[in-house]
Parts: structure tokens; C-alpha cells; sequence
């Protein structure tokens, strides 16, 4: 700021540690100020997700407080009201706390108290509405940082990720049906196998996300069990003992997803055990992508020096000198995503570390870690389907390559023997002639050898060329 420029207006505020300088439009009062100043570490504020939760959690809480009879009806529905714009988004310039701040959380949830304070006190007009006494009544930092963070997660995993993984999923079984007649060569150690239809490697790769899917599920399923009641250190201090049930179905009335409260608060606020049993489950999804993405990409290597068994969607121009080159930038980014998420796995874990006596003191971290993860899966996964699946070439190459394989003498070791194969396998490796060829001089007929190595009927269950050895 230059001397000539004039300084932002400012108001003051007071809190237990009294009084601060507080930006004059801030609907935050001292204590987020405090916050402010004490956290100048990343200027990355917690996103979306998380602030929309938090916001649905003052909800639940004022809503009922007020049925309980712990809030004034008019002050609790103001509260509610004021959270519920927060939830919707309309404020989220007044939450600048840094991620990277005291482990509980504990600015953030006082940096929500105050904003909801203040938007309710104006509601009323000007009628005074405490951040602790009301916004806070029945809550601590302890029990509502962390049942955001689940419900976060839960959420971003029960919308984006599962419609992500679905189109996915339908975009792989669309490639399998029409790769189904398209017999090549497998590869087993990246070194060529028996032959294997192109479309039974497309059905494993939507068994993989088929499977991603049941993991993301129980992912969420994991997070919606929330330490909601416990407050201060799980024993429900200062709490109606109702408290914790009504607001956790009130969450799920506003969320739409069975939220439950744990049954054992000690545990649940004291640990990140289902945050890192959920994000373990994201982590097995990302790297189950990787597979998919890098079979693809391995597929797709050429168009004339490598496998160019599959021809993959041109997206962009691929280098800056070499012209007309194309590469499986998707892919790339996709990979990209999955080594953030198995780095935010780390973190996750290592935030257990945290987790000293009744409190875990690492929380913000391990959720801005857990909402990016599933973010940023859900967003590459649809990108993967749209970008890549969806527009996937079979080439000829692949059946091309089936003949000269060497693996076909698998088919001729139930006839002729293990050994005597192999031999066939190493002529044919030095001469360069095929199978076939080496196996109609050593007096197999022709008849019974274009059905043994008939590429389609090695592509099932059964012994020499066909079904239980017919």
C-alpha cells in the first residue's frame, strides 16, 4: 500500500481477550481476526464442500435447540436462517481462516459463530445474538469440526464421485460389447501371453470400477457415522442428551444421506480412524484408475512404434516442435490426480499422529485432504470417460499380431506335450516363422490344427482347441 492510498475502514471488536481491529465489512468479529493474523501460512481458506456442511451443521444445531426449548424460537430460527445462507454460499468471502491452523479447528468454528451471529443479530434488528451462548449452544469445536469434515467427505463421495464412477463404468461396459470380436494378443510380465479378446479386457476394467463404486459406498457410509454431541472431549458436557439424535436426523433430512451419531463419542472425536478408513478406500480407487489409464495409454502407443492396438481420441496439438505428434494428455492428468490422492493418503494418515488423549489436533489438513481427493477423482474419472473411453478406436493391429504370437503352442501342449511346445515356441522365435507353420511340418493335420489354434476358442475355459478338451 502506498503512502497515498487511504487505509480500509475498520471497526472495533472485543472477545474474551478484548479488543481487535476488525475489517468495518467483515461479518467475523475478533477472535477470526486474531485468526487471521496468527495464520498467514498458505492464503488457502477451507473449500466449498466443507463450508456448506459446517453451515448445514449450525443449521441442525439452532433448529433444534429451538425444538428443545435451549434457544429463544426467534433467535434460533434466525440462526438457522443465517446458516442456511452460509450453506448456500452466499458468504463464503467472510471465512478467510487459513487451513493451516490450530489442529481442532477451533478458529474455523468461531470464525462460523461469529458470521452467524452477526447475520442473525441483523435479522432480529440489531436484537443481540452470542456466537458462543447461541450459535455454539450444545456444540464445541471438537465434536462439529470433525462431523463436518465426514459429512463433507461423504457428500462429495455420494454425488460427484458415484456419478462420476458410474458414467465410467457404462462407458468401459459400451467398449467391452464392442471390442467383444476383436481377438489379440494378452501379455503377461509385458512379455506376449495366450490370446484374449479385447473386449474381455474392457470387462475387467469395469470390474475394477464396478468395484470402486461398492468401495466408495462403504467410504460414505463411514463418514456419515459423526462425533456430533460429544463437545469438549466425547462426554456430551453442557449438551442436552437429546441433542446429539435430533440433530443428526436433521441432518439427514437436509442432506438426503442416513447421518448417524457414533456410538461411542470417545472414540470417534479422540481419532481419524473413519477418515482414514474412507480415504484408504479412495486411495484404492485412484490407483485402480492408474491401472485402467495406463493399459490404455500402453494400448495406445504409436501409431507405428508401439502396440497401436488401440487409437486413442486426439484432444491437442502434443509437442511444440515435433508436428502432428499426439499425445494421451488425459491419461496423463488423470495419473496426475492419482498421485495427489496417494499423497493426501499420507497426510491423512500421518494426521493420526495427532490424535493425543481425547482429541485429535491435526483435523483442517485431513479435511481439506479428503475433499480434494474426492473432488479431484470425480473430475478425472468423468474426464477419463468423456475424453478418452467414450472415443477409443480398436485398431487391426491387435488381430494382426495374433498369428505370429508364440504363445499359440499353449494350445498344442494338451496335444503334444509341454516340452515338445516350448520347442516349437523357441523355433519359431529364431526363425521367424509361426507356429502354425513349425507345427504342420511336425505332421499335425490341417483340420485338426485350425482348430487348435483357433485364436476365438483360446479365448475361453477348455483343453486342446475347445471345451473340456473336445
Amino acid at each position: 500500500m502506498t503512502p497515498t492510498e487511504p487505509l480500509p475502514p475498520i471497526r472495533i471488536e472485543r472477545d474474551s481477550m478484548g479488543e481487535m481491529e476488525v475489517p468495518a465489512d467483515a461479518l467475523y468479529g475478533a477472535s477470526t481476526q486474531r485468526a487471521v493474523l496468527n495464520f498467514p501460512i498458505s492464503g488457502r481458506p477451507f473449500p466449498r464442500g466443507f463450508l456448506r456442511a459446517m453451515g448445514l451443521v449450525k443449521q441442525a444445531a439452532a433448529e433444534v435447540n429451538g425444538e428443545l426449548g435451549l434457544l429463544d424460537a426467534d433467535i434460533a430460527r434466525a440462526i438457522a436462517e443465517a446458516a442456511r445462507e452460509v450453506a448456500d454460499g452466499d458468504h463464503d468471502e467472510h471465512f478467510p481462516v487459513d487451513v493451516y491452523q490450530t489442529g481442532s479447528g477451533t478458529s474455523t468454528n468461531t470464525n462460523f459463530n461469529e458470521v452467524i451471529a452477526r447475520l442473525a443479530s441483523d435479522r432480529l434488528g440489531g436484537r443481540t445474538v452470542h456466537p458462543n451462548d447461541d450459535v455454539n449452544r450444545c456444540q464445541s469445536s471438537n465434536d462439529t469440526i470433525p462431523t463436518a469434515m465426514q459429512l463433507a467427505g461423504a457428500v462429495a463421495i455420494d454425488g460427484p464421485l458415484l456419478a462420476a464412477l458410474e458414467h465410467l463404468r457404462r462407458a468401459l461396459d459400451g467398449k467391452a460389447d464392442e471390442f467383444w470380436p476383436i481377438v489379440k494378443t494378452g501379455r503377461t510380465h509385458l512379455q506376449d501371453a495366450t490370446p484374449i479378446r479385447l473386449g474381455q479386457e474392457f470387462r475387467g476394467y469395469a470390474g475394477q470400477v464396478e468395484e470402486a463404486i461398492r468401495r466408495a459406498a462403504v467410504a460414505r457410509d463411514e463418514l456419515l457415522v459423526v462425533p456430533l454431541g460429544g463437545t469438549a472431549v466425547g462426554t456430551g458436557i453442557n449438551a442436552h442428551p437429546e441433542f446429539a439424535a435430533r440433530a443428526t436426523e436433521r441432518l439427514s433430512a437436509l442432506t438426503g444421506l442416513e447421518v448417524r451419531e457414533a456410538p461411542n463419542h470417545f472414540h470417534a472425536q479422540a481419532s481419524l480412524d473413519a477418515v482414514i478408513a474412507a480415504h484408504g478406500a479412495l486411495r484404492t480407487i485412484a490407483l485402480a484408475l492408474w491401472k485402467i489409464g495406463s493399459d490404455v495409454r500402453l494400448m495406445g502407443m504409436g501409431p507405428r512404434a508401439g502396440l497401436a492396438e488401440l487409437a486413442l481420441p486426439e484432444t491437442q496439438p502434443g509437442s511444440s516442435i515435433m508436428p502432428g505428434k499426439v499425445n494421451p494428455v488425459i491419461i496423463e492428468s488423470l495419473t496426475m490426480v492419482v498421485a495427489r490422492v496417494v499423497g493426501n493418503d499420507a497426510t491423512i494418515g500421518f494426521a493420526q499422529t495427532g490424535s493425543l488423549l481425547e482429541l485429535n489436533v491435526m483435523m483442517p489438513v485431513a479435511a481439506v485432504s479428503l475433499l480434494e481427493s474426492a473432488e479431484l477423482l470425480a473430475s478425472a474419472a468423468a474426464n477419463f470417460a468423456v475424453r478418452t473411453v467414450e472415443g477409443l478406436r480398436a485398431t487391426e493391429r491387435g488381430p494382426q499380431l495374433v498369428e505370429q504370437g508364440l504363445m499359440l503352442a499353449t494350445a498344442l501342449a494338451p496335444v503334444i506335450g509341454y516340452d515338445e511346445a516350448a520347442k516349437l515356441a523357441k523355433e519359431a522365435l529364431r526363425s521367424g516363422r509361426t507356429i502354425r507353420e513349425l507345427a504342420l511340418e511336425r505332421g499335425i493335420a490341417r483340420e485338426r490344427l485350425d482348430e487348435l489354434l483357433d485364436p476365438a476358442s483360446m479365448t475361453t475355459p477348455g483343453l486342446g482347441g475347445g471345451p473340456a478338451g473336445t
